[in-house]
């Protein structure tokens, strides 16, 4: 089945290949990351990717998108890594925390499914543009962000690092460290711009990573590599080969208090931040490569993956859009490219761990720097003064809730709503009740507009019985009643004129209206 939908790709297998190895490359720092984050070992991260990439290229509902360990999951289980391991030391169970994370990210996976089966994917038509926007731009800044982590190393105090909270401090580098990293990341940025012009042959990005790992391996500069990036986390600079096991929570005490809540409410939380970014960046996808992708599809391949991942031992995950973009930029456009991707790292845990751990930081760094600058919205900076003030206030709240509280859940739900307020607000000030005496003791209302909880008062305020004749119509003909306030605003309206001794018609009104109205 899995060839059946590789010969359905869209693309072709060569572009699909090198971009996938290109993928690939930019995987590892970040997976690694991203366990240290979480607080979990390196492999945990790097398998998460394998399942998560794999599954979703093969059986997702949006071709060349790529998805693995992210950081924004990463931010969500961090807490219940700790809390387990506090509980494992209270029991005598040791890195407890983990099964609380593998228990997490099974349930979901599940809960993934279960929209991906309910077919709630589909409302993620419902994010307006603003708020898709300022998505976009915040997740650009919290990838540019990220980037300069990279150039931080530990504190060392007579030759041990200085340790807080069970972890490292981090310092930023000696200046002459920073400008090799940074030259090196500029030449990253430069081969990556200029080669397309010069020929298409081959990714830039495989390109300049290529160029710059072979100027770090000469040892003719010294520079930060992914083996550094283990000992800061690990103190190892090895990446220990192992495939993965079954890995069931088995020692879990669901029966202490607050256990149950602490994992089900994190595995809700870790779910939704999952199907939102996965969707946004499927939308993001669709719009760059005028296609089309299947939400829900998505949501059923990322539950199943994050499922499995959990259920091996992975951290789970969800899209990425930073290695999204790498691939659609560099070629790579059909389901091949992600499931190369996928595969390509898991040989590199399994067989290639020693050149894998030599990458140069700095050609991720500059390859990451280029997706940023791809990434952000510049057109909002131009569009500033001549879009509507409430656009550019729903653009910055999103922005500036992924940036600080790296909450894209949260985000794009504050989004929706203030944008759905907005609307329901300028469209209570569309509503327009025209009078009609022409005539003899009868007085036409012509309603023209969407009649709803936020225009039923002023609405009601503006018929006043003793105002009126003895006979009053209310024509709907360009007019709609759109919820149960309307209808209960109409009941009490002419509630009011049969009290005031008038008779009111409502002309043109939709049948199903008509029956509620008593």
């Amino acid at each position: 089945m899995i060839f059946d939908l590789i010969r359905k790709r869209n693309g072709n297998w060569k572009d699909d290949t090198l971009s996938g190895l290109t993928v690939a490359l930019a995987l590892v720092p970040e997976a690694i990351a991203f366990s240290f984050i979480a607080g979990v070992g390196p492999l945990v991260g790097l398998w998460a990717a394998v399942f998560m990439g794999l599954i979703t290229s093969a059986f997702g509902g949006r071709p060349g998108m790529i998805s693995g360990s992210t950081g924004a999951i990463a931010i969500v289980v961090a807490v219940v890594v700790r809390v387990g391991n506090e509980h494992g030391m209270a029991i005598g169970v040791r890195d407890l925390g983990i099964q609380y994370l593998f228990a997490v990210i099974m349930i979901a996976g599940l809960i993934q499914v279960l929209f991906g089966v309910l077919r709630l994917g589909r409302f993620i038509r419902l994010v307006p543009h603003p708020v898709m926007m300022g998505f976009v731009n915040g997740l650009a800044i919290v990838i540019l962000i990220g980037q300069f982590g990279f150039f931080k190393m530990p504190l060392m105090e007579d030759g041990v690092a200085v340790m807080e909270n069970g972890r490292k401090v981090m310092t930023w580098m000696d200046q002459d460290r920073i400008m090799v990293m940074g030259t090196l990341a500029f030449l990253t940025m430069a081969i990556i711009h200029f080669l397309p012009k010069l020929t298409n042959a081959v990714p830039s990005i495989l390109v300049a990573i290529l160029v710059v790992g072979g100027i770090s391996y000469s040892g003719v500069v010294d520079t930060k590599t992914i083996s550094d990036v283990l000992y800061e986390g690990w103190d190892s600079r090895e990446l220990s080969a192992s495939l993965p096991v079954i890995s069931l929570p088995t020692d879990i005490p669901w029966q202490k208090e607050g256990v149950l809540f602490l994992i089900i409410g994190t595995a809700f939380s870790a779910a939704m931040v999952g199907i939102i970014e996965s969707l946004m960046t499927l939308q993001l996808i669709d719009d760059m490569t005028e296609t089309r992708g299947s939400g829900n599809r998505e949501c059923l391949a990322q539950g199943g993956a994050n499922f499995l991942s959990g259920l091996f031992g992975g951290m789970g995950g969800c899209a990425m859009i930073g290695q999204s973009l790498i691939n659609i930029k560099s070629g790579g456009r059909g389901r091949w490219s992600g499931i190369v991707a996928a595969l390509t790292l898991a040989l590199f845990i399994l067989i290639g761990a020693d050149l894998i751990v030599e990458i140069p930081v700095a050609a991720l760094v500059g390859v990451m720097f280029m997706v940023v600058i791809g990434t952000f919205e510049w057109s909002t900076l131009k569009t500033w003064g001549k879009v509507p003030f409430h656009d550019i206030f729903v653009i910055v709240a999103v922005t500036l809730i992924t940036v600080f509280l790296h909450n894209l859940a949260l985000a794009v739900l504050t989004g929706v709503v203030l944008s759905a307020l907005v609307f329901a607000w300028e469209s209570a000030k569309h509503v327009r009740l025209r009078r009609d005496d022409s005539q003899e003791g009868i007085r036409i209302y012509n309603l023209h507009g969407v009649l709803y909880f936020g225009s039923v008062r002023e609405f009601s305020e503006r018929l006043v019985p003793s105002n009126d004749p003895d006979e009053v119509i209310i024509d709907f003909k360009e007019a709609r009643v759109a919820d149960f306030s309307s209808l209960e605003a109409l009941n009490a309206l002419t509630e009011r004129y049969k009290t005031a001794g008038k008779r009111i018609r409502l002309r043109h009104l939709s049948p199903s209206c008509a029956k509620l109205i008593d």
